[in-house]
């Protein structure tokens, strides 16, 4: 079957057209939409252009000249273009965030200017205080407010920003020691962890003073972490930010992650199984690594036969322990002697927990003894039977040969 085109299509997300069997597909309607509405952007786009031109070229900002005037306007309606173009791609809570930062922004410098009224500063430095103020404050509310609006929760004003909520509302939640163990770099890279990935402030504390301690495997593995979130950095399908909230009444770092959780109406991505059990009584949810990797490992089944290398002896009485590829345990029955040594045993039963999965299997020598061959008796001496005289039953019936 050949695979379909990987050709962009302006079909809305989500609309599949349906073909009936037998005949040729139908393009859809908002295929043909797409393109008459690209055609009508284009001319609104030369239309602007124009208009700004031809605004420059009339009224001459700045004591230019006409002609100097009209390639000020086409700057500017070019660079509005380009802006116009870098929001088609922003998502709606970005956009409401930057509105709501750019807003309290302005009214901020507006409050400050009017404090500028009632001083003796001379009129010239007055504006230019009050324009700087209106500038900064603008741009520190836009930028602001357009990195936090990704944390908006819309799903509370139902209609159309609850569907925008179940459609992008995507933050996770990183615990130091899903950082440490360095796995979801992997899976993030498998783009299977996608949306808004938040790092607390305090996670990162504890992370630096992990890499700073005098124990060496410690400082390992705290440097291993921070390796990991720069690989997480770098990856252009995730948006990583740095929460910069704490909270001082509380010490313990895994409940500060929970509140922070509640806070931003996000997932805990974690393998610790405390926090994990603790976050879900608190109605939060939880994406386990351990779980993850559970869930991809091979399916055993009781009764089936696998090979695997004796490692060592177990707890119990005759047993020896296995390891497979992926770190599952494998406890034998009656493999104490065979340590050292590779085997086929036939499995008895699997326990699966939140902690990992354990597989249980017996070693049986008998049933892989490999028989002795029978040597056949010379003809005409026949073992008689202790008992009874008799002789012995043929050892081929079916030819008469004895």
């Amino acid at each position: 079957m050949p695979r379909p085109s990987n050709a962009p299509s302006r079909v809305p997300a989500g609309a599949t057209p349906l073909v009936s069997p037998g005949k040729a597909p139908v393009p859809a309607k908002p295929v043909q939409e797409g393109v008459g509405a690209f055609w009508d952007i284009l001319a609104f786009r030369l239309i602007f252009v124009i208009v700004c031109t031809g605004a420059g070229f009339h009224f001459r900002p700045f004591s230019l000249s006409a002609f100097e005037g009209a390639a000020a306007g086409l700057v500017f309606s070019i660079a509005v273009i380009l802006f116009e173009l870098r929001l088609r791609r922003a998502s709606l809570r970005r956009l409401i965030g930057a509105a709501v930062g750019s807003i309290l922004g302005i009214l901020g410098a507006y409050m400050i200017s009017l404090i500028f009224t009632h001083t003796t500063i001379p009129l010239s430095t007055r504006s230019f205080f009050s324009l700087a103020i209106f500038l900064v404050m603008t741009y520190i509310g836009l930028v602001l407010g357009a990195n936090k609006g990704d944390m908006l929760n819309l799903q509370a004003f139902g209609g159309v920003f609850g569907s925008e909520r179940n459609v992008r509302h995507s933050v996770k939640l990183l615990d130091t020691s899903v950082i440490i163990d360095g796995r979801v770099a992997d899976i993030a890279e498998a783009q299977f962890l996608d949306g808004t990935v938040i790092i607390p402030q305090f996670v990162l504390r504890e992370l630096q003073l992990v890499a700073d301690s005098a124990d060496p495997l410690k400082r390992q593995r705290g440097r291993r972490g921070l390796e990991v979130l720069q690989r997480i950095q770098k990856m252009t399908h995730l948006d990583v930010q740095i929460a910069e909230d704490d909270f001082a009444q509380i010490a313990d770092v895994d409940m500060k992650l929970i509140e922070l959780a509640k806070r931003y109406d996000a997932k805990v991505v974690t393998n610790d199984f405390n926090l994990n059990k603790v976050a879900t009584l608190q109605g939060l949810e939880v994406m386990n690594v351990n779980l993850l990797a559970n869930a991809l490992k091979p399916v055993v089944l009781p009764g089936e036969t696998m090979r695997v290398f004796i490692l060592r002896e177990g707890k119990e009485y005759n047993q020896g322990v296995a390891y497979l590829d992926d770190g599952t345990m494998v406890v034998v029955d009656g493999a104490r002697k065979m340590i050292n040594k590779t085997i086929d045993i036939s499995v008895t039963s699997v326990h699966q927990t939140t902690a990992g999965k354990m597989i249980f299997g017996r070693y049986d020598e008998r049933a892989i003894e490999t028989p002795r061959p029978v040597a056949a008796e010379p003809q005409g001496q026949g073992r008689v039977a202790e008992a009874g005289g008799e002789r012995p039953r043929p050892l081929y019936p079916e030819s008469g040969r004895s």
